[in-house]
């Protein structure tokens, strides 16, 4: 390994200098001269967070699964090392050999967040690496987006040289292997090598294609430069989860992350259908993998890793269906070396209540439900599927197993939200504490704690309501000041707490998330005048952010506050995610105007049109 690209000077000035140097357990060592791909793998916030991050561990285990490539890891140096590598021109280097990453073939940036969009800038421009897609080179790396953002990647897509849609088991290999035989033959060229990956499913390429607007500013047509450039780029799938890769030796941090234990994805998808979940629309259909893998994998990564515990990583693993059997396993093989279970996704019932109370300290431990609105009619606009006896049975049954904290999730600003409907989320938590007290005083653990959380609803792209409007903060404010207010009402408010979120990213959250191509110029100015890590509250400049939108025509009315009609073209129209947007206006139309729940997929199909991959749930019902 070369020497570390940061003196020892150099990193006895950081606040976590471990962040720096590579060398963790099951790290993947290779010898750079011996491989034909070096491949950056990116994550545009700090090392903690990166390094709790399953998609990057899957790809890093694929990736270096082929020899012929060498896929090493780098994170958003933090603010303290920033100012030093830009005052020293130190460039931005990999954690695995600490080489220069303007010198590897592909840097491949994963996007959780819309409020990480100056950290890509970041980490272009500590590397020394063209921040424009149209400044670069054939001597630059191509710069590759991935992950949920790319389901709209329209703000970033002059940043970009490609973007793919979909889960990266599937065509990543078809990408490398053409690059690499385009290297070795000698014709390579960064224009004739886009041309031919934008033919890749899965693969898009934003210079490949020409956005023209009405007269009202909104998009009049997405065209294809080329007659072999797809007009539509259509999500990747993988069908049979067994197949995919998995990291059975997961890497293991130096420094404590923001999740240290062994993560078991168990499905990925989800029937439930609930209409303001991107997640939940856009990872359909639901496929779980078998039991006997599962085991498999998690006696191994236990023991390659030495964590202490172990999480179910699903969007709902209630429903996974033989999750007793997995449980019963984790428990009698697992447990009785010192592991924890985390059990994340669960709905608050019987079967459940029973397993946690085998694996937590309840002394300890809090249960978390996630009822999203207050009132049965607002749960039924957004189709939780989820009743007022459901909540209060399962915490009934949490206070009489011996629980006594309770975390409810709750959002602010969901369509057709009444005042009524602010006031019931405190008055539900109102009852839930009562259920406490009905509880003999000789079996109860001293008083309950009921905390309400309310994030503010941001609408996202593919789902049933991307075309509702936001609102300013202001309006926020005042629909979290009904809540308190509400709260301290209640005859059980001494056993009830509120937190809410940041009404200001939630707004600049929204622009990002459904804007288009001309959002791209006042991202590149943020970042100039040092915008960065804007999703952290402490570096977050709301009014910087505002005076460049303002200096640049972009309008939080057009953009945010306004309901957008439903024939009106999206900035994401171009993708297809498998579900027909037909469906998503008839789920738009059941709840605004029919206020009706929609079957979850187990118990009807609707229809959405995931079916046509194959495989999932959904395969046998109606397409």
């Amino acid at each position: 390994m070369n020497k570390l690209a940061l003196s020892d000077d150099i990193l006895m000035q950081l606040d976590k200098p471990a962040r720096y140097i590579g060398n963790e357990l099951n790290m993947v060592k290779k010898d750079p001269s011996k491989v034909d791909i070096r491949f950056a793998m990116c994550f545009p916030d700090v090392y903690e967070i990166g390094m709790s991050h399953l998609g990057i561990q899957i790809l890093y285990e694929m990736f270096n699964r082929r020899d012929d490539v060498y896929c090493e890891r780098v994170y958003s140096p933090w603010p303290d090392l920033h100012k030093i590598m830009k005052e020293e021109d130190i460039p931005l280097f990999a954690l695995e050999t600490q080489d220069p990453i303007k010198d590897f073939d592909f840097v491949g940036i994963t996007l959780q967040y819309e409020m990480c969009y100056t950290n890509i800038l970041q980490i272009l421009d500590l590397a020394q690496i063209p921040l424009w897609q149209k400044d670069r080179s054939d001597q630059d790396p191509i710069i590759l987006c991935g992950g949920p953002c790319t389901y709209n990647p329209e703000p970033i897509a002059d940043f970009c040289d490609l973007c793919y849609i979909g889960e990266g088991e599937i065509s990543y290999d078809a990408l490398l292997s053409l690059y690499k035989d385009m290297k070795h033959v000698g014709n390579y060229t960064r224009a004739e090598f886009l041309r031919k990956a934008a033919q890749i499913p899965g693969i898009y390429v934003p210079s490949l294609y020409e956005v023209t607007y009405q007269e009202d500013g909104t998009i009049a047509a997405m065209t294809p430069r080329f007659a072999d450039v797809p007009e539509k780029v259509k999500r990747q799938v993988l069908v049979n989860m067994d197949e995919g890769a998995y990291p059975t030796k997961p890497l293991v941090p130096f420094v404590r992350a923001t999740q240290d234990r062994v993560v078991l994805e168990i499905q990925r998808g989800c029937i439930r259908g609930c209409r303001f979940c991107q997640a939940g629309m856009v990872y359909r259909p639901n496929r779980e993998k078998s039991l006997d893998l599962l085991k498999t994998y998690a006696k191994e990564m236990l023991d390659s890793t030495g964590h202490e515990e172990i999480s179910l990583s699903s969007l709902s693993s209630s429903d996974y269906t033989q999750l007793p059997e997995l449980i019963n396993f984790l428990i009698d093989d697992c447990c009785g070396d010192g592991v924890n279970i985390s059990l994340p996704s669960l709905r608050i019932d019987a079967f459940s209540l029973d397993v946690m109370s085998k694996v937590q300290d309840v002394r300890k431990s809090s249960l978390t439900f996630a009822p999203e609105a207050g009132s049965q009619r607002l749960r039924n606009v957004i189709n939780k599927g989820l009743t007022k006896d459901d909540i209060l049975n399962g915490a009934g049954m949490a206070f009489e197993g011996g629980w006594q904290k309770v975390k409810l999730y709750f959002m602010l600003g969901l369509p057709t939200e009444t005042e009524e409907d602010m006031r019931a989320i405190p008055e539900l938590a109102n009852e839930i504490a009562a259920r406490y007290y009905e509880i003999p005083k000789d079996k109860r653990n001293g008083k309950c704690q009921i905390t309400m959380s309310t994030s503010f609803f941001v609408p996202k792209p593919f789902t049933p309501f991307q075309w509702a409007p936001m609102y300013e903060k202001g309006e926020y404010l005042r629909r979290a000041k009904i809540v308190n207010d509400t709260m301290k009402e209640q005859l059980n408010h001494k056993s009830l707490r509120y937190n809410w979120h940041e009404a200001d990213v939630t707004v600049l959250e929204g622009l990002f998330a459904r804007g288009d191509r001309r959002l791209a110029k006042a991202i590149y100015e943020a970042y100039e005048e040092g915008c960065m890590f804007d999703a952290w509250s402490d570096y977050f400049d709301v009014d910087k952010w505002h005076e460049i939108l303002e200096r640049n025509g972009i309008s939080l009315d057009f953009y945010v506050y306004r309901q957008r009609p439903l024939d009106e073209v999206l900035p994401w129209d171009f993708i297809d995610v498998g579900v027909r947007k037909e469906f998503f206006v008839r789920e738009w139309k059941r709840a605004t105007i029919d206020q009706v729940v929609t079957p979850n997929c187990k118990m009807q199909c609707s229809g959405c049109g995931a079916a046509s991959f194959g495989g999932g749930i959904c395969f046998e019902g109606k397409n």
